[in-house]
């Protein structure tokens, strides 16, 4: 079997609309994990997880305190499912033309159901709508099959983004599912602090470290393409300027970090191997760009092995 099967393009222009769907979607989860989850550094806390069914909460304290519940946009059965610790569970239908603002309402309800109210912050984050989520009637594009090449598409992203992390000795994430900018990315730490500088609350709460970044998203209506991409903070003003792993692989001065379209990892003849080289390669220049100590990057290439 050829090594790029099963990588498929996914062109934005075509799924665009299904695409805000969903991501609206993962923000009702997103913002039941604000909520319920003990707050972390960085706003960890509050990012999701992507499985083999979709986005999924970590488990999330009942606000009853009944035990846990779990939350997931399945992909698969096409719902959004609530799930109590103690085996009890409601299911809410993703269907086309299904408004964002009905399933909205009947997820919150499946959790007051199971586990009791909870203070609900209905208003949209970091998307170009402002209209709050339980009563958002704009939004109601499904299309199952382009679902299903978002999460074949996004599955092998995160096992790129998986093996990059892995190594590193330093602090790191794992694969988070930011629901906010509906992208996949693990973060990885020096240990030192950094000023975010800013008086936004997501800003000032997430950058307050210096971090390497690397993901990937499938396009939204800033860049209408999937692509890796990768980005240090706070990090030179020259930082742009080095060539990095593959040939195709750029610096975009509009967003501010390099990368690597989705289309130009797909024609590749090994398209995980292309993808991981460009997460390394940034990485390694980004650690010599902001004078990280140099073993934090030489565990990025298996120096010294994990113990086996």
């Amino acid at each position: 079997m050829p090594a790029n099967s099963g990588w498929t393009r996914l062109p934005f222009e075509r799924w665009g609309a299904t695409c805000d769907t969903l991501h609206a979607h993962t923000q009702v989860l997103g913002k039941l994990a604000a909520r319920l989850a003990p707050p972390e550094p960085q706003l960890q806390h509050t990012a999701l997880r992507l499985t083999a069914r979709g986005w999924e909460t970590l488990p999330l304290a009942a606000p009853d305190g009944s035990g846990a519940i779990v939350a997931v946009v399945d992909l698969h059965a096409h719902q959004t499912a609530v799930e109590h610790s103690d085996g009890r569970r409601r299911v809410v239908a993703l269907t086309p033309h299904r408004p964002v603002g009905e399933v909205t309402r009947e997820v919150i309800q499946a959790v007051a159901d199971l586990a009791g109210r909870v203070a609900f912050d209905a208003r949209p984050q970091e998307v170009p709508w402002s209209v709050p989520l339980d009563q958002d009637d704009q939004h109601a594009a499904y299309d199952p099959d382009q679902v299903a090449a978002y999460l074949a598409a996004a599955t092998r992203a995160a096992a790129v983004l998986a093996e990059v992390r892995a190594p590193f000795r330093g602090r790191s994430t794992p694969v988070n599912a930011w629901w906010g900018s509906f992208d996949l990315a693990v973060g990885l730490f020096s240990g030192r602090p950094a000023d975010p500088r800013s008086e936004d609350f997501i800003r000032r709460n997430s950058m307050d470290a210096e971090e390497i970044a690397v993901g990937w998203w499938p396009g939204d209506r800033r860049y209408p393409r999937a692509a890796f991409y990768a980005y240090a903070h706070p990090a030179p003003g020259d930082y742009g300027e080095a060539a990095l792993e593959p040939q195709a692989a750029r610096w975009e001065p509009s967003l501010g970090e390099y990368i690597l379209d989705w289309d130009d990892v797909v024609e590749a003849e090994d398209p995980h191997g292309t993808a991981v080289a460009f997460a390394r390669s940034a990485v390694r220049h980004f650690c010599a760009a902001c004078g990280w100590e140099p073993a934090l990057s030489a565990s990025l290439e298996g120096r010294p092995p994990p113990l086996r």
